[in-house]
Formats: structure tokens, sequence, C-alpha cells
């Protein structure tokens, strides 16, 4: 008993550390530019940008938490946005338009299941050829020129997906914690989390239990085709235009946040709120770096640097989680004998 409440503490640490981890981050901040991150200004920016990459990577960490990966959401979300300003365009419907562009993003996601579950190709492969095979439709469909989404101002939809509530917290932002409410739900109070959990730390053994494990790999992937889609439609009501490069620059933010909350690279453990905390992390450092007066060129390293410590900090933990683990198993056989 003494041991589990151990390994509990330990667990806790975990989450804790990615806590004091966007501590420390804003801390420095507020003493390097105290005038910006003291101003509600600031968070104002970010509510408006980070729940982008932030509902992304919480899509994405499910498909980690398998072991697998997925490369392509970004230029399905360029896409699938392409498809709802076209929709949009040519109809003037922007809930058909909406509808459409999810209904893309599902088929994409299938489409990936399809290939990496049926027929046997990695996930890493297959993604890589998907992303630019999405992303080369976009600029086909579009021959490189954007689309304008003024006239959705002012409809229902676009003030309940990028409206300002109360004129001061950007729609989106809501969606984001409402997302990651439910993303958290399912993967620590659902059978469904449960069989994520199983199946990534060792399918062999999650099948011999009952798990369809091509089943769940398949819901994990529809899932990411559908908020890609979801980000592609609030990424362009936000600035109320269609690029045909919407979507770039997501990958590695989104992956990163994914990896700074404590998501194992190897499957089988991870964090909703981790990755959530860790998008706050890489959605704000970019800001912290150019208002405390330091040169944009060390953005990059900074980011490096942040993943990295961050990354050795939870690899620690996890040898003492899993140290726990091992004594608490010990302990169970050594009893079993003893009644023997």
């Amino acid at each position: 008993m003494l041991e589990k409440i151990k390994l509990k503490i330990s667990e806790s640490k975990l989450q804790l550390s990615i806590l004091a981890v966007l501590v420390i981050v804003f801390a420095i901040f507020i003493i390097g530019n105290p005038g910006t991150f003291l101003s509600y200004r600031i968070y104002y920016a970010f509510m408006s940008t980070i729940p982008f990459s932030a509902i992304l990577a919480l899509s994405l960490t499910p498909v980690v938490i398998l072991g697998e990966i997925d490369l392509s959401f970004p230029s399905v979300m360029g896409f699938s946005a392409w498809v709802f300003s076209a929709v949009f365009n040519q109809t003037n419907n922007i809930y058909l338009a909406f509808v459409t562009c999810l209904a893309i993003g599902l088929f994409a996601g299938y489409l990936n299941s399809v290939l990496i579950v049926r027929v046997g190709i990695p996930s890493l492969i297959l993604t890589i050829g998907m992303m630019f095979l999405w992303r080369g439709l976009v600029y086909v469909a579009s021959g490189g020129r954007g689309l304008s989404l003024v006239g959705t101002k002012g409809t229902l939809l676009y003030k309940a997906l990028v409206g300002r509530i109360g004129g001061v917290v950007p729609a989106q932002a809501i969606w984001a914690i409402i997302i990651a409410a439910v993303f958290a739900l399912i993967l620590n109070r659902h059978k469904f989390g449960a069989h994520i959990l199983y199946a990534g730390d060792d399918e062999v053994s999650a099948k011999m239990m009952g798990v369809n494990v091509a089943r769940v790999k398949t819901i994990v992937f529809m899932q990411v085709g559908v908020f890609a889609a979801f980000v592609g439609v609030l990424a362009t009501l936000e600035v109320l235009y269609l690029w045909p490069s919407t979507g770039e620059g997501y990958l590695m933010k989104s992956l990163a946040s994914v990896f700074i909350g404590g998501t194992s690279v190897f499957g089988g453990a991870g964090t909703i709120f981790g990755t959530f905390v860790g998008a706050i992390i890489m959605g704000s450092l970019e800001a912290g770096i150019v208002s405390g007066g330091i040169s944009g060129f060390w953005t990059q390293f900074v980011f490096g640097l942040v993943i990295v410590l961050s990354l050795t900090i939870y690899a620690c933990m996890n040898k003492r989680i899993s140290l726990g683990r091992k004594i608490i198993e010990a302990i169970k056989r050594l009893a079993g004998k003893k009644k023997k």
C-alpha cells in the first residue's frame, strides 16, 4: 500500500514538473519585460493564436501514445481549409462549407488508417507521403491563389468559432479548453482511453485482452483528420482569408508540444494536461524572446533548449516511476510466494 502511494506521488511529480516548466518560462518573460507580460494584450494575442497548435497537439497525443505518428495533418489542414473556402465562395453557405470541410478531414484520416492498419505501411513513411500529396492538391486546386472569407463575418458559426466572448476572450481559446477536457476524460476515465494506452504499451498483449487494436487505431487517425480540418476552419476564419500555405509551420510546434508535455515517444504513456501546457509553452516562446530584447535569431535555439531540458526532466522522472512499478511487482510476487 505504501509503495502504491509512493508511485502515485511520483506520477503527480511528473505532472507538476510540466507545470513548473511553464511557470519558470513565464517568470523569465515577466522579469525580462514586465510591461508586456503584465499586460492583458499579450495574453489576448496568445488566446487568439495558441489554440490552433494546441488543438492539433491534443489530437496527436493519442496517436503518439499508440506508438504511431502522423505528419500529414498540416497539409490536411490546408486542403480542408481550401475546401471550406471554395465551397463557401461558391454557395455562400457557411454551414455546408463547414460540414464538407470536416468530411474531407475525416476521409483523410480514414485513408491514413486504412493504409497503415490494413495495408501495413509504417505511419512515419505513409504520412510523409500524404503530407506532400495533400499539400500538392492545395496548390493544384487553388492555382496558388487565396480566397476571401469576409462574407463569413457576422454569421452565427463565425461568432461561435472565432468570435470574441464578452469582447475580451477569443472563442477559439474556449474550444481548446473544451477539447482538452474531453480528451482528458476519454484518456483517463473511458474504456476507449484505456484501450489506447494498452495498445500503445503492448499491442500483442492488448489483442490478447480483447482490445480491437485495428479499430482503435482507425478511430484515432480519423479524429486527427477531423481536428486538422476544424483548425483549418478556425485559422482561416480568424484572418478571414485562405492562403494556399495554410497549415505550414504547425508541424514542429504541435509535435514539440506533445513531447514537451511528457508523452512517451515509445508509446504506452501520455498526458493531455502536459500536451496542453506544452502548447502554451511553445506558443509563447517566440513572443517572450523578442519582447525580452533578444534577437529573433535565438528563437530556434531556445525552442531546442526548452525541448531538450524538458525531455531530460521527464526521462529522469519516468525512470523513477518505472522503478516504483518494478518494486510493486516484486512485492506482489513475494506476497504470492508466501501465500503458497
